[in-house]
């Protein structure tokens, strides 16, 4: 299998400027290290009717191509059965019963970063197991075996994070993401991601269970987000920050591609222009203030 590189919005709305940034970079990436580029929604529980072919063409729009169909996770379904089903049999998962509220409100391990599961449902006992399984579905829990993970990025070099049993199929059935993003990425051969600094955190934990799996991680590199004027995350709330929205001001989106591209210090034009003078180790490593061109 080819090596390649990934873009996996949520198909939840239309992309801001943001995510076309994050998705102009990964194209960036994978081109220029002569990868596939492939497309896949994570669409497991936050799809909007008719998002996917909006994103689509607001990719397209900005000169985003990719090779070989569009991938949906609810395909996938019976891949990520398969990978929690070798977790069980490896005695590596648990049944976990917890509310959010109930987690929350527990009191966390020493040492532990705050959100970490504390192992409440951990060591259950046969009788106190057959009784929360009356009271409500369970979530599987991953056994984790270890306290952090350390992974390596391109652009940010070692990064330790924690690790706890985090959940790899909520209680209503739907996979959770740390499981799907490992399963979808070994099995479609991606080796290199590119993605918002915002989930490096998470990474350690798909890097520990890619190892559980004995599956290769990948290349990562964690790219700086796009904020506004008050240093937050951009979010749509921001005003005009989808390619829609600014079109209604008159902006194209080829100046949108081109102030994303300045923002990199790259040359405007076809993405193929800034791929010829691609060189990661020159990215800005700071946020990025949106301003419209």
């Amino acid at each position: 299998m080819t090596s390649a590189g990934r873009f996996a919005p949520s198909p939840s709305g239309e992309l801001h400027v943001g995510n076309l940034r994050t998705a102009i970079l990964a194209w960036l990436f994978a081109r220029s290290t002569g990868r596939s580029f492939l497309l896949r929604m994570e669409d497991l529980d936050r799809a909007r009717a008719g998002a996917e072919a909006v994103q689509l063409r607001d990719l397209a729009a900005m000169g985003v191509t990719w090779d070989g169909d569009v991938v949906r996770q609810t395909d996938r379904e019976s891949l990520y059965a398969q990978a929690i089903g070798r977790l069980e049999e490896a005695g590596l998962t648990y049944e976990c019963f917890c509310t959010r509220r109930e987690i929350q409100e527990a009191p966390s391990a020493p040492h532990s970063p705050q959100g970490a599961y504390p192992g409440t449902c951990r060591d259950l006992d046969p009788a106190e197991l057959e009784y929360k399984r009356s009271m409500r579905p369970a979530a599987i829990r991953l056994r984790a075996g270890v306290a952090d993970y350390t992974v390596r990025d391109v652009l940010r070099g070692e990064y330790t994070g924690a690790v706890d049993d985090f959940v790899l199929r909520r209680s209503d059935g739907v996979t959770a993401y740390n499981l799907a993003v490992v399963v979808d990425d070994a099995e479609q051969g991606i080796d290199q991601v590119v993605r918002g600094d915002d989930l490096l955190p998470s990474t350690p934990r798909q890097a520990y269970l890619a190892s559980l799996l004995s599956i290769p991680v990948p290349e990562y590199a964690h790219v700086p987000l796009v904020v506004n004027h008050d240093g937050a995350r951009l979010a749509k709330r921001d005003g005009a920050v989808t390619l829609a929205d600014l079109a209604a001001e008159g902006i194209t989106s080829g100046a949108v591609r081109d102030c994303l591209l300045d923002s990199l210090g790259l040359p405007p034009g076809p993405l193929e222009r800034a791929l010829a003078v691609f060189d990661p180790s020159r990215l800005p490593r700071e946020p990025w203030v949106w301003s419209a061109p």
